[in-house]
């Protein structure tokens, strides 16, 4: 088993959508028992899988001693991809884990999810504190989603110092141009400036993600998009594999 993370300081990089594809590609592509594992409060993971959150358990229940993931867990509408949603609870899940003072709290839920599980990748929210620190620890690698701006060079260092602070076996980083338009000077210099980051294209096909609430490969096969996502986990995969 490996888990994944996506990971950026900055919010609006396409971070989620980024999340759901690549799982998709995990269990469709590569025929992986997958868990999207969504630790951002605004749920956006299970909006854009069409999956909504169970009512009776709330999603910060999952840290506490001797809890279930399996009442949590929804399955999707894709064979061998089951969603572990977010709600409102996690807002206060930071508190959380102080309070609990377990470092590794989220690295032995991913444990014991392993029996279960060959992928499990994390949708985490755009924050610093003690949540992104346990995702670090749990994390084999960490993929940073970055459009070309000063601002995401920015937010990237700060993963970086984040991800190396983690410990001395911090999980490698594989960062990700994202929404890149070649027609853009600044985004052409990002592009030349990094040549051999995987990039994805700006692309309609990814936006309509959030229209059709389906990952993009199931309803736009043949898309660029598709292709470059497909093209990034098979970078994954080989980087994993390479460990």
């Amino acid at each position: 088993m490996a888990s994944i993370a996506v990971y950026s300081v900055k919010g609006g990089v396409g971070k989620t959508t980024l999340a759901v594809n690549l799982a998709w590609c995990a269990s469709t592509i590569s025929r992986r028992k997958t868990l999207l594992w969504d630790l951002d409060a605004a749920n956006g993971s299970g909006f854009l899988l069409g999956v909504d959150p169970r009512k009776k358990h709330s999603a910060d229940s999952i840290f506490a001693d001797g809890s279930d993931p399996a009442k949590l867990i929804r399955r999707t509408a894709y064979e061998g991809l089951d969603l572990l949603p977010a709600d409102e609870s996690l807002r206060s899940l930071d508190r959380h884990l102080d309070r609990l003072g377990k470092k590794r709290r989220l690295a032995k839920l991913v444990e014991g999810l392993a029996k279960d599980y060959d992928r499990i990748i994390f949708d985490c929210p755009p924050v610093l504190n003690e949540l992104s620190a346990q995702v670090m620890r749990a994390a084999d690698l960490v993929i940073v989603p970055l459009p070309p701006s000063p601002l995401s060079a920015r937010a990237f260092e700060v993963v970086v110092e984040e991800v190396r602070g983690s410990g001395k076996t911090h999980p490698p980083i594989l960062p990700v141009l994202s929404m890149i338009d070649l027609r853009r000077s600044l985004h052409k210099e990002a592009r030349e400036a990094n040549p051999t980051w995987p990039v994805i294209p700006l692309a309609s096909a990814v936006e309509q993600c959030a229209v059709e609430r389906k990952p993009v490969g199931a309803f736009a096969p043949r898309s660029p998009a598709t292709r470059a996502i497909a093209q990034l986990w098979t970078a994954i995969e080989r980087k994993l594999a390479a460990k």
